[in-house]
């Protein structure tokens, strides 16, 4: 007859918990691998998010403008928005410029009313530090059409084009006044004297 056995030996216990120890620090790893994985895929596709707002947001500025838009070309453009309703801190109408800071290359969003760049310290504006690293901005107009191309350093470009963007139309105060002096020279050249029973004046 054969004995049955009441438990394990402590040899077995200890071979088992040993190969429970490889087993659970392989899975770590694996889980590790995976959990930095997709920290890495969040911050590409964070990073992926904050680039496709910042052309939503340039989208947005330029296609609520009323067409009066002046541009600096350069190394990187500089684009002056004078009236947008694509305002970000609720103003009714606002002024928008979009520049790269020469030091660090980061491209900034300026808004407010009434300012000249380079700013002044009687300025009031809201700065907005919206990319980094950026090597190209390239904004084009070509009648009514806008083009614009933003590259951060070692990424593929973003562009986008905007069609009928009309300039406003020129103000009508120079042919009124064309009228008026056309009206004075009219009223100015000489009539043949009116004659009177009296005589001539």
């Amino acid at each position: 007859m054969y004995k049955s056995r009441a438990a394990f030996t402590l040899v077995e216990i200890l071979i088992a918990i040993t190969l429970l120890s490889i087993v659970l620090v392989g899975l770590y790893g694996v889980l590790d691998t995976q959990r930095r994985s997709v920290d890495i895929i969040k911050k590409n596709l964070d990073k992926s998010i904050d680039n496709d707002r910042v052309i939503m947001v340039l989208y947005n500025d330029i296609l609520s403008s009323d067409g009066n838009i002046t541009l600096k070309k350069g190394e990187r453009d500089t684009l002056c928005i004078e009236s947008t309703r694509n305002s970000l801190y609720e103003l009714g109408v606002a002024k928008v410029c979009w520049l790269v800071l020469k030091e660090d290359d980061t491209l900034v969003r300026v808004e407010g009313n009434g300012y000249r760049l380079p700013l002044g310290l009687e300025d009031t504006v809201e700065i907005d530090r919206v990319l980094k690293g950026v090597k190209v901005f390239d904004i084009t107009r070509s009648k009514n059409n806008i083009l614009a191309v933003i590259q951060v350093a070692n990424k593929e470009p973003y562009s986008f084009l905007l069609q009928g963007i009309k300039p406003p139309p020129k103000p009508k105060k120079k042919e009124k006044l064309k009228k008026s002096k056309s009206k004075l020279k009219n009223s100015k050249t000489k009539h043949p004297p009116i004659e009177h029973p009296g005589g001539m004046f």
